[in-house]
């Protein structure tokens, strides 16, 4: 489904970046795909219906599930849960349809497919129906961020995200995070460039000023009613300084923080 928001020259209105998407085809001929597909794929097998799955998740929990024979079946734990359904979409198709039909919330990915996020959340608000869970459309929208004192000292602890996600996009495996030395040691080529560029540019690294402002620009962006905030580096302290110099600083700019 094509994005009601217009993109032009790689920008939202807002000056978002929204990169070129990224295409899967140069790995489909990979050995290690293909060796993927074998181990995980039962031979002609058929997948349910992802609409349906949905729909047995929500009567089990609601312990309404009848089969279409008339059995019923229940679920324990779980059934009478006071759980939120979530549903996870990189596109405005199929679970924007299913999460925007039944009325449930939406997680769209811009950490992991920032070329698709606007498509994701205009197709999720325009296939919304109002329900027991909720009377109008609710956007969660992913961010990944490296937040330090200083845009120096972001950039440096950042070093090492770039041949994690080669590690994963290859199919070869994610490695050990490595450390920012370990990282600026590896030997990039163009083609490595290539295939992790739209998430190097799209990931938001710098002091708490800088940062803060790139995570109200994609709120703005997507009509993000929250934002989830992943931060990887190599130290857990870094990890957790991260966070926590990003709390104060939207704390301090008037937005509200998720109660613990």
């Amino acid at each position: 489904m094509p994005t009601a928001t217009p993109v032009v020259d790689g920008r939202a209105p807002n000056g978002l970046l929204i990169p070129p998407r990224f295409s899967f085809e140069q790995l489909l001929g990979s050995p290690r795909i293909a060796l993927q597909r074998r181990l995980l794929l039962l031979p002609g097998a058929e997948s349910q219906d992802y609409a349906e799955q949905i729909d047995d998740i929500l009567a089990l929990l609601a312990g309404t599930y009848r089969s279409a024979e008339g059995v019923e079946a229940h679920v324990v734990p779980g059934e009478g849960a006071d759980v939120e359904v979530w549903i996870l979409g990189s596109s405005g198709g199929e679970s924007a349809a299913v999460a925007g039909g039944n009325g449930l919330r939406f997680a769209a990915n811009y950490h992991v497919s920032p070329a698709t996020v606007l498509e994701a959340v205009d197709g999720y608000r325009s296939f919304f129906q109002p329900s027991e869970f909720l009377d109008k459309p609710y956007v969660s929208v992913s961010a990944d961020v490296v937040v330090a004192e200083s845009d120096a000292t972001a950039r440096a602890l950042a070093t090492g995200y770039g041949p994690w996600v080669r590690s994963i996009r290859t199919a070869e495996g994610a490695i050990e995070y490595p450390t920012p030395e370990e990282a600026r040691a590896h030997p990039w080529t163009d083609e490595d460039r290539a295939l992790v560029q739209d998430r190097l540019d799209t990931r938001f690294v710098g002091s708490p000023g800088r940062v803060a402002d790139q995570l109200e620009q994609l709120q703005e962006a997507t009509g993000a009613d929250e934002l989830l905030i992943t931060t990887i580096t190599h130290d857990h302290t870094d990890r957790v300084r991260s966070y926590e110099l990003l709390a104060e600083e939207w704390r301090r700019r008037g937005h509200s923080l998720p109660s613990s």
